[in-house]
């Protein structure tokens, strides 16, 4: 798999945020987002399984 790189403009307080619970959680702000992703819903309701889509 490659990886891809993400740009993203976000408040302050949301970067503030995020920085904050993945130091508490003892992760990367990297592994935050991909776990969220990852927790996405798709419209048939499956969970978002990346590894299929191209």
């Amino acid at each position: 798999m490659k990886n891809k790189l993400l740009g993203l403009r976000i408040s302050e307080r949301r970067f503030n945020k995020i920085h904050l619970y993945a130091a508490q959680k003892d992760k990367s702000m990297t592994q935050v987002i991909e776990e969220f992703i990852d927790s996405l819903k798709l419209e048939d309701g499956k969970n978002s399984d990346t590894s299929s889509i191209d």
